[in-house]
């Protein structure tokens, strides 16, 4: 099962959080059919937003991120909950692309670097926070430090990995890191943490050789001291119900709503995030269109 840790320094001034999500990845890749890089692209996403919905501070908060550089994948979304339970899509999950020189998967190329990232943070409250920036490389984890840099001016250090076996890419390991200096740090303790982060391995390294999150953590925080915050397990979650899609259905005009009728009268639409379908009657979609109508 998939975890997640957030720890503290002992003076308060940094913040680090782990996770593994591997099989959060992997759940996704067998919905969604994905292929190896919308796979990467998407399991990045996931983890970083799952990383910063374990950060929200209200039980039902979400935050919700979606990336579109205008590459061949499209936009690429993921939603997740205080705990960090996350579900997500990719508008185009078939989408192959040439490695790279080095041989890695090309997620930069295939999500693109010519848009926005987006991030949505709902508290249940009426209007939710939102906030946007422009990408900068469509490789994500860059995109998200990009964003705490610049939307809220948080200095941020964010790792996210996807390795994909290249004989049968259901094989996954995935994880991610996000790192916070905190108000209140003191200069020493930047540079000490600055020095920690680029003698950091990649995530999936280190998730490879066998290295727990809690490892992965107090590596990143090496010469602090570090106390565990909390710690939870994570999953792929989706919260989809008739009630729901009939609800998203009302948004569109009363004409619209009976078109999708088939020639037997009756509909079926699918959850985009867990795939699961929704059959609808011909009783169904008039209820429906007659309700807006009311309106």
């Amino acid at each position: 099962m998939d975890r997640i840790i957030r720890c503290l320094t002992s003076d308060g001034g940094i913040m680090a959080a782990a996770i593994d999500s591997t099989y959060l990845v992997a759940t996704a890749q067998q919905i969604h059919k994905t292929s190896a890089v919308a796979t990467a692209a998407l399991g990045r996403l996931l983890t970083g937003t799952s990383i910063m919905g374990s950060m929200l501070k209200k039980e039902n908060a979400t935050v919700t991120l979606k990336i579109n550089g205008k590459g061949p994948l499209g936009s690429v979304v993921a939603v997740a909950d205080s705990k960090g339970n996350c579900r997500g899509y990719v508008d185009h999950p078939e989408v192959e692309l040439p490695l790279k020189a080095n041989g890695k998967l090309d997620v930069g190329g295939a999500v693109g670097n010519n848009g926005i990232l987006g991030v949505i943070r709902d508290y249940g409250e009426g209007r939710p926070y939102i906030g946007q920036v422009e990408i900068q490389s469509g490789e994500i984890a860059e995109d998200i430090t990009n964003y705490y840099a610049v939307s809220e001016q948080i200095p941020t250090v964010c790792a996210l990995g996807v390795l994909i076996d290249k004989k049968d890419i259901r094989r996954i390991l995935a994880g991610g890191m996000l790192i916070q200096v905190l108000p209140g740090a003191n200069p020493e303790d930047i540079d000490r943490l600055e020095k920690n982060v680029q003698d950091l391995e990649p995530v999936t390294s280190m998730l490879a050789k066998g290295m727990g999150i809690e490892e992965m953590c107090r590596t990143a925080l090496h010469g602090f001291e570090m106390e565990i915050l909390d710690e939870f397990p994570v999953s792929y979650v989706c919260n989809c119900s008739l009630e729901r899609v009939e609800r998203a259905i009302s948004t569109l005009p009363a004409e619209e709503i009976l078109s999708l009728a088939g020639e037997d009268g009756t509909a079926e639409v699918k959850c985009q995030y867990c795939g699961h379908a929704y059959p609808l009657t011909e009783q169904d979609l008039n209820r429906i269109a007659a309700q807006k109508t009311k309106k």
